[in-house]
């Protein structure tokens, strides 16, 4: 059942005759809010889920629908059995739609850092080891440069960070692509190798241990990342690999503070960035009281990437840090 209810005319769907000059979808009644509504309904898949995010009622989201298929003369939508999903036609019309949302944020964000003054501001989401090895020291450069800078970073999974590049809560990240997204939609740059470790409380039963195998250490119990990271599916490979069995005891948290806590007060292992281990064995606080453990085995991630959303220029601050980010790369 498409989105239009009744038969569909052949003058209806036939667009390519349409002569469509450059402000026709705006003289025929195309709003903004449409174009929110057809971004909303691509990322939800529920009509009722779409509107709620907008805060309009099902059926005025319904009638908005309605009004689009009748502006562009074809059906957008189509019902399924777990909600809808856009036609050829709807997908189309959501991707420039959401183009042109974001570079409405964009003019809103640059009006108002004109206004107040200041610098400009970044928006940056990252994994762990290269927010620690590239964006920190990339951070001190172009703030002593650019002192009115407000410099915004996260650090998270890839599979979160890619989604929130999409939705532009970031200018740009630096991970991995995951595996269920469209490579089409981003720029990639391929910039390093995250290597990981191993980490356990000091006065762990194996620290004193020359060298561990995977027999060694699965015994014992994990604090790994969320089912499906990148790092604990790459560590379960190792186990696979070697036809040893899993670790059976496991606390999942992807919190750093939180692994760090049951590390010095358990004989728990944990994996961690290479340059997270490196930094916390520095620090002098019992939540840092942590031993690398040395194994017969590396641990070597899926390289990571500065990435960008295809077509979606960035604002010269976060155009200089990103810059600086790859120019430290090359170096």
């Amino acid at each position: 059942m498409t989105g239009i209810s009744g038969p569909i005319s052949a003058d209806r769907i036939d667009v390519h005759s349409q002569n469509f000059g450059d402000d026709a979808l705006l003289r025929a009644g195309l709003k903004l809010n449409h174009l929110r509504m057809i971004v909303a309904l691509e990322d939800s898949g529920q009509i009722s889920a779409a509107a709620e995010s907008l805060n309009i009622s099902q059926p005025a989201a319904s009638r908005m629908l309605a009004e689009m298929e009748s502006i562009v003369k074809t059906s957008l939508y189509e019902r399924v059995a777990r909600g809808v999903v856009l036609t050829t036609f709807g997908e189309a019309l959501a991707r420039r739609a959401r183009k042109i949302m974001l570079e409405l944020r964009e003019a809103s964000r640059e009006i108002g850092e004109l206004k107040s003054g200041k610098g400009g501001s970044v928006f940056i989401g990252a994994v762990t080891a290269p927010a620690m090895s590239l964006v920190v020291p990339a951070i001190d450069k172009v703030r002593k440069a650019f002192p009115g800078m407000e410099v915004n970073i996260e650090v998270e999974t890839s599979n979160v960070l890619a989604r929130h590049l999409l939705a532009a809560r970031y200018d740009f990240i630096i991970g991995r692509i995951p595996d269920d997204l469209n490579p089409r939609l981003f720029e990639v740059q391929e910039i390093g190798i995250e290597r990981a470790c191993l980490i356990v409380r000091y006065g762990h039963p194996l620290a004193e241990k020359r060298v561990c195998s995977l027999a060694d250490i699965r015994g014992y119990e994990w604090v790994f990342q969320p089912p499906g990271s990148l790092l604990r599916r790459t560590l379960e490979d190792i186990f696979l690999a070697a036809g040893v069995p899993l670790p059976e005891s496991i606390v999942n948290t992807s919190s750093l503070l939180l692994t760090c806590a049951i590390i010095s007060q358990t004989n728990a292992i944990a994996p961690v960035a290479l340059e997270v281990a490196q930094f916390l064995a520095g620090q002098g606080s019992r939540a840092s009281d942590v031993h690398v453990l040395p194994t017969d085995f590396e641990i070597n991630i899926k390289p990571y990437s500065l990435i960008t959303a295809r077509e979606r220029a960035l604002p010269p601050s976060a155009r200089l840090l990103h810059d600086l980010i790859l120019e430290q790369c090359q170096t």
